[in-house]
C-alpha cells in the first residue's frame, strides 16, 4: 500500500468551444443531472466562503455526498473548493477547474483535486483510480455538450 498522505489527480481537455459557454456549461448545477456521469448533482451558490452540497459518484463507485467550502469563485476562469472528512489532519480535498482561453474559439479545461491527510493512503487504494476516470468522462461530456451549444444557432 501508498503510504503517502498527499496525493494529486489532474485531468485536462481542450474543448472546441468560447469560455463563456465552457464556463456556463461548468457551472449551471441544476443541467449536471442530464449530463454529468461524475458530480451527479450540486446544490448552492458558487461564491467564496459558501457550502455546496455535491453527490459525486465514480465510475463503479458508490455515491458520496460532501459539503465543500468554495474557496475561489473567478467567472468565467476559476471554480475551487475545499472538502474536509472528520478533521483536516484526516482527510481533506481541494478541487478546482481552470478554463484557459486559446486561439479560435477553443479552450483548456483542467480539472484537478489534492487529497491530504492521514486517511488518504486507504482512499487511495479505494477510490483514487476510479476518482480519476470520473474526471477523464467528466471533461469528455463537458465537452460533447459545450461544443453542440456552441454549434447551435444563436436566437437573433
Amino acid at each position: 500500500m501508498d503510504l503517502r498522505t498527499t496525493r494529486t489527480i489532474r485531468s485536462a481537455i481542450e474543448i472546441r468551444a468560447p469560455l463563456e459557454t465552457v464556463w456556463r456549461v461548468l457551472t449551471d448545477f441544476a443541467s449536471y443531472p442530464e449530463w454529468n456521469p461524475h458530480l451527479r448533482q450540486v446544490r448552492g451558490k458558487p461564491r467564496e466562503g459558501r457550502r455546496l452540497t455535491i453527490h459525486s459518484r465514480p465510475p463503479g463507485g458508490r455515491t458520496v455526498v460532501f459539503r465543500p467550502v468554495v474557496k475561489k469563485w473567478a467567472p468565467p476562469n476559476e471554480l475551487r473548493w475545499r472538502a474536509t472528512l472528520i478533521s483536516p489532519r484526516l482527510f481533506r480535498a481541494e478541487h478546482g477547474f481552470k478554463i484557459e482561453a486559446l486561439p479560435g474559439d477553443r479552450v483548456r479545461l483542467v480539472q484537478d483535486e489534492t487529497f491530504r491527510g492521514l486517511l488518504i493512503p486507504l482512499y487511495s487504494a479505494l477510490r483514487l483510480r476510479a476518482t480519476r476516470r470520473g474526471f477523464e468522462q467528466m471533461n469528455h461530456a463537458l465537452r460533447e455538450r459545450a461544443e453542440k451549444e456552441a454549434a447551435r444557432p444563436r436566437a437573433a
